[in-house]
C-alpha cells in the first residue's frame, strides 16, 4: 500500500499579497481546485492561487498541528517562511498542469483533426 502523505501549504493573491494557509493529503489536485475556484469561499473571493510555500509532513496529525500553528503567526511571520525558500514569491505549481487552450487553439485543432469533406 503507498505511503499517504501529508502537506502545509501557503497560497497568495499575488507577491505579498493576502495569504491563504492550508492542509491537504493531495497537494497537486488542492491546488488546481484553488486555482480553478473549485471552492466557494475565502481563496476564490480574494482570487488566492499562487502557491508560494509547502512543506510535507508523515502524518495528519502533525500536517494538521503544523497548519494551526502557522495560523496563528503574525502576517510578518508567514511572509518571512515564504521568502526563506521562495523570496520571488515565484508560483511554486505554475508547470505541475498542462496549459489550457484557447477557444482559437480548440477551433485550430479541430479544424486539422476533423474528416475532410472529399465524401
Amino acid at each position: 500500500m503507498p505511503e499517504r502523505r501529508f502537506w502545509v501549504y501557503v497560497l497568495a493573491s499575488k507577491p505579498w499579497g493576502t495569504l491563504y494557509v492550508g492542509v491537504t493529503s493531495d497537494i497537486e489536485l488542492r491546488v488546481y481546485q484553488h486555482k480553478t475556484g473549485r471552492f466557494e469561499g475565502f481563496t476564490k473571493r480574494y482570487g488566492i492561487k499562487l502557491l508560494v510555500y509547502f512543506e510535507e509532513h508523515g502524518t495528519a496529525a502533525d500536517a494538521i498541528h503544523r497548519e494551526k500553528r502557522i495560523k496563528k503567526w503574525s502576517r510578518a511571520q508567514k511572509i518571512a517562511l515564504i521568502r526563506t525558500n521562495n523570496p520571488d514569491w515565484r508560483d511554486l505549481a505554475a508547470d505541475w498542469y498542462p496549459k489550457a487552450l484557447s477557444a482559437e487553439e480548440i477551433e485550430n485543432w479541430i479544424a486539422r483533426t476533423a474528416p475532410g469533406d472529399d465524401g
